[in-house]
């Protein structure tokens, strides 16, 4: 089932209070990454000497490509965290209208507004 709730852009006012939940979430964020990305690379090295093995290389595989997501939000997070440093989180990278104080709370490191979104995976 899919669910189809949308977000209204209407509600952009995001107070002191929801600023450092935002915040906070961030920096969650990031450690629980940092720590993902440790994990997979300290696991990937005890396992280096059983690439051989067509279970370890799909393993591996798959490892690889979770660091990648891991770094790419990761990246993404620090960005609003610098976003946040600079005073111009919570403002759209293509419109540079406000995004949705409920879309921050969903995905609290958001570029883009919810209609800028949807434009942006539309044309991929």
């Amino acid at each position: 089932m899919v669910n189809h709730q949308t977000i209204d852009d209407r509600d952009t006012t995001l107070s002191i209070d929801d600023l450092a939940a935002l915040r906070e979430n961030l920096h969650e964020q990031r450690l629980f990454r940092q720590e993902q990305l440790q994990q997979l690379s300290t696991s990937a090295t005890t396992r280096a000497d059983a690439l051989l093995d067509r279970q370890a290389a799909s393993q591996v595989e798959v490892r690889v490509k979770l660091a990648a997501s891991a770094r790419m939000v990761l990246a993404d997070v620090e960005a609003a965290l610098t976003r946040m440093d600079q005073g111009r989180y919570g403002t759209c990278h293509l419109c540079r209208g406000p995004v949705a104080r409920e879309r921050l709370r969903i995905v609290p490191q958001a570029r883009y507004c919810t209609r800028c979104q949807q434009v942006r995976e539309a044309d991929r």
